[in-house]
């Protein structure tokens, strides 16, 4: 097991109070990039969300007015003469800035590319960094701090309250990461939320979610954060060790998975009865494969856009598919794992004793639904 290492910054001054200090245009320009970059983050989520290849250009043209205002902000926040104890704050919101500033380059130019639907996806690529550049001015800034809870939880001023309470210097709360820099595989990444009470008898939902091929445990991270900040959950994102996960071949990753989740129930408060094991296209596979062992500690399975045959639940154990809790998610128009896949799974899985809840969800093509998140949690607490 790698040793987590914390990405928290862990000033706990309010920033706003630090910028009314002074008189050098700085408040004017962190007020000037802040909101059309968290407008730049949204958008470009949400064409990350609805990317489909025959709608590429419609995507591309949706988006483009949003980069103007966006390349203005930065402009003025890189204007001014940043003080040296605010360097931080400024490397943080340069960083996120400058990575949506190139997903959107990317997404812009991916027609002139000679796989545009590769360019544009590699193009969402930099939006993931540049939330996990933004994310530490969450614990600094309100605004960015109320980006990072599902919209529904936004003016919950119980959640709010704690939020602003919690003590992110704590070693065993935030994003942490053990061996999985993006260059790494095989470790893992996973976020406590900083408002995390061990003393308080609550115990917690734990998330396993699988990235697909050729992504990285450290991006995927992120399709889950705002769920697990608002709903108060553990979200775990491991890599596979290969480029993908063992489909083919022996098994290299359950083993690693099982002890992951065995280090994380032994470090914190997790509710044993609400292990979740889910994935997006092969690590939706993969949830299959590894989550129809017997004797796993997975309590319920959420596979999205992925491949199945009936050969799965024929070699499992029977057993361990009766009364099983599994949510499958699947997009109309998906173009990878074709939706017949889904529709089969849930036959066979409900025909094998398995309660089944089945989301054939209209406009998704081969992309992850992050709004499933919230159901989700609901459905664990069922």
């Amino acid at each position: 097991m790698g040793r987590l290492q914390s990405t928290t910054d862990h000033t706990r001054k309010s920033m706003y109070s630090y910028l009314m200090e002074d008189t050098d245009g700085l408040l004017d320009a962190t007020t000037g990039l802040v909101p059309p970059l968290l407008t730049a983050i949204d958008i470009l989520s949400h064409a990350g969300r609805h990317m489909h290849p025959p709608n590429l250009q419609e995507l591309v043209e949706s988006v483009e007015p949003y980069r103007a205002p966006l390349k203005e902000g930065i402009e003025q926040f890189k204007g001014v003469e940043w003080p040296t104890h605010l360097k931080r704050f400024e490397e943080h919101l340069t960083k996120a800035a400058d990575l949506a500033m190139q997903s959107f380059n990317e997404l812009l130019g991916s027609a002139n590319q000679s796989q545009p639907a590769m360019a544009a996806y590699r193009a969402m690529g930099y939006n993931t960094k540049a939330s996990e550049a933004l994310y530490p001015v969450s614990m600094l800034l309100p605004p960015v701090s109320r980006f990072f809870l599902n919209p529904e939880q936004r003016d919950d001023e119980a959640l709010l309250a704690r939020i602003a309470d919690a003590d992110p210097s704590r070693d065993e709360v935030g994003v942490m990461h053990a061996n999985n820099k993006s260059q790494e595989r095989g470790g893992f990444s996973m976020y406590v939320p900083e408002y995390y009470d061990e003393k308080v008898d609550e115990r917690v939902p734990l998330i396993v979610c699988l990235h697909g091929g050729s992504g990285h445990g450290r991006s995927f991270l992120w399709t889950w954060l705002r769920t697990a900040r608002s709903r108060n959950c553990i979200v775990i994102s491991p890599t596979s060790e290969d480029g993908t996960w063992s489909l083919m071949g022996p098994d290299e990753d359950s083993a690693r998975l099982d002890a992951i989740v065995e280090y994380a129930v032994e470090q914190w408060n997790v509710d044993e009865d609400r292990v979740l094991l889910t994935g997006m296209s092969d690590g939706g596979t993969f949830s299959y494969v590894s989550g129809l062992r017997g004797d796993v500690p997975y309590t319920h399975l959420a596979p999205s856009s992925a491949s199945f045959h009936p050969m799965l639940v024929e070699v499992a154990d029977a057993e361990r598919i009766k009364d099983l809790p599994l949510y499958i998610m699947h997009g109309a128009l998906d173009w990878m794992f074709p939706v017949d896949m889904a529709r089969m799974a849930r036959d066979t899985f409900t025909a094998a004793g398995a309660k089944v809840v089945y989301r054939e969800i209209e406009d998704l093509s081969h992309t992850y639904p992050i709004e499933e998140n919230a159901k989700i949690i609901d459905w664990l607490a069922d």
